[in-house]
């Protein structure tokens, strides 16, 4: 069995998830995990980085990068992801990563909702687009975003009806553009699956119910795993604060 790439989302500061869930694909089911991608809400805050990885002297088991999503520091993400570049590598919005033989087109941030969920510096941005837009269409085989394009059938969370459709309607533009043969996305804390115009999209949860694996071949796995994490209250846990 080739090595495969671990997708994972929303970890809201639950930094020790990514390797939990690593041993399980690893030990239990029997996969090598190559390296793992963020879809956003990683939960990079000052205070729980460096408890993690300075005080605590944690380093996770594969090479791990992320996507930002809506519940960072935005602020201060450029100093902070200079200051723990040792331990995780940033895809800044509109860049391509290759992971395995893949061409992955990397978008973070989210659509503008309120003040307590979109906090400024997370919407995304005409210029996310352009740059996000500016490679030759023949050349992204798959996408991910923290958010998801509007109208593929994610439903809308209880008690969020009032802000409609959910999804990001510029996001559409690059469906479009380059007909991704995947597009995971994570931000809605819930699985979902479509095939729609050729493109599969997969939604993930959060990171301690799951997560996804490409394979070497280019196939994907969802793997439903439940990891147990310290209940933090839900403006700390947002915000970082233990």
């Amino acid at each position: 069995m080739g090595r495969s790439i671990m997708f994972i989302s929303d970890l809201h500061g639950n930094y020790h998830v990514i390797d939990a869930q690593i041993a399980y694909a690893e030990e239990e089911l029997g996969f090598s995990v190559s390296e793992v991608l963020v879809l956003g809400d990683f939960g990079f805050f000052k205070d729980d980085l460096h408890e993690f990885f300075r005080r605590q002297k944690k380093r996770f088991l594969r090479p791990t990068s992320f996507i930002e999503g809506n519940h960072e520091d935005h602020a201060g993400l450029d100093d902070l992801v200079d200051s723990y570049a040792d331990v995780v590598t940033y895809l800044p919005r509109g860049s391509v990563h290759v992971v395995g033989s893949k061409r992955c087109l990397c978008l973070g941030g989210a659509r503008y909702m309120d003040a307590w969920s979109t906090p400024r510096g997370c919407e995304i941005t005409e210029g996310d687009m352009a740059r996000s837009m500016s490679h030759a269409p023949d050349t992204i085989d798959l996408v991910v975003t923290h958010d998801c394009p509007v109208g593929i059938g994610v439903p809308n969370t209880p008690g969020l009806e009032h802000y409609g459709m959910p999804g990001v309607p510029s996001l559409n533009l690059l469906a479009e553009l380059y007909r991704p043969q995947l597009w995971i996305f994570g931000h809605h804390h819930r699985w979902h699956e479509v095939v729609q115009d050729g493109t599969r999209y997969l939604g993930l949860p959060q990171s301690w119910e799951g997560f996804a694996l490409l394979g070497p071949e280019g196939d994907v796995q969802t793997i439903r795993n439940k990891i147990s994490i310290r209940q933090r209250s839900r403006w700390r846990r947002w915000f970082g604060i233990r």
